[in-house]
């Protein structure tokens, strides 16, 4: 496959006309930090203190919430962030989401999600949550899911602006640059290639 021609340096492009709806079409990396670690402290605190859920329970629910996090993580990608619309809106649409960054990868200000794009996504993702396990239960579950959020964000800037010379930081920056660099349809999972071997769109030998 013929490698694709994507900036390689930290430009940016304009994205919208007014200057208030680009000024928030550029985010620090720090920002889910900061909207989000105290997410997760409070639903920990809820299932310690208002549920009085055993801890075994609490770490079990997080795990699963980090794990469940990882298949949508690959899902959203996949099927959303690389859903390819006809329509002129639709490619409009398509570019804000995702294709901006396919286009130049390297700019610093859309590497993570958009708070615009990650709070509703977040009350979504509660409520459906809450709806199939209950108030109880998605607290500690909810905390895992936003970690692993988190994590995905915080390891998609890193693995475009930190070196990493070997290892599985190296490995799992490797895959992600051959996602964005020759085939963009594999290679969806970001923080881990899992759900690539599962689904089998990991990259075969690419010469």
């Amino acid at each position: 496959m013929e490698p694709k021609f994507v900036s390689n340096s930290q430009e940016s492009t304009r994205m919208f006309k007014s200057n208030f709806l680009e000024l928030f079409s550029k985010i620090h990396f720090a920002t889910p930090l900061i909207l989000f670690l105290p997410v997760v402290g409070f639903f920990i605190y809820k299932s310690v203190f208002v549920f009085h859920l055993a801890l075994l329970p609490i770490i079990l629910l997080i795990v699963a919430g980090v794990f469940i996090w990882s298949l949508t993580e690959y899902l959203m990608h996949r099927f959303l962030f690389h859903y390819h619309p006809t329509s002129s809106f639709g490619k409009r649409l398509h570019f804000i989401f995702h294709g901006v960054h396919h286009d130049y990868p390297n700019d610093a200000k859309r590497l993570v999600m958009a708070p615009a794009v990650s709070i509703p996504l977040a009350f979504i993702y509660y409520y459906s949550f809450r709806f199939l396990i209950g108030e109880q239960f998605v607290a500690p579950f909810f905390s895992g899911f936003v970690s692993g959020y988190l994590f995905y964000d915080m390891t998609h800037y890193a693995i475009h602006h930190f070196s990493f010379k070997n290892g599985l930081w190296m490995r799992i920056k490797k895959h992600h640059m051959v996602h964005h660099y020759k085939d963009d349809h594999n290679g969806y999972g970001v923080s881990s290639k899992f759900w690539d071997i599962v689904f089998r769109t990991d990259f075969e030998k690419i010469k």
